[in-house]
């Protein structure tokens, strides 16, 4: 199980497309992978529970993702968070 915060500095946050994103990044590996934010603890692979954080763009959330491919989800995912495209090998 790995555990990683990140800034999202997805222009406009985790909400529409920066939520759609998120989930299209996530549903792409087989681990588990969950978003905590304040008290909530949601799917990432979930659009409607990323949609109900309400992430605003400069938040920070925490990643806890658990299986085989979880190095390469946590990565996918802080690429993602930092740069606010799709990483290239998800595309």
């Amino acid at each position: 199980m790995l555990y990683k915060e990140l800034t999202i500095n997805i222009p406009g946050g985790l909400k529409s497309k920066g939520a759609a994103m998120m989930t299209h990044v996530a549903g792409h590996f087989e681990s588990q992978i969950l978003i905590e934010s304040e008290y909530k603890k949601i799917n990432a692979k979930s659009i409607m529970g990323v949609l109900s954080l309400q992430v605003p763009e400069g938040d920070t959330i925490n990643i806890v993702a658990n299986g085989k491919d979880e190095k390469e989800a946590i990565a996918a995912l802080e690429k993602l968070a930092s740069t606010g495209s799709i990483p290239s090998e998800i595309l």
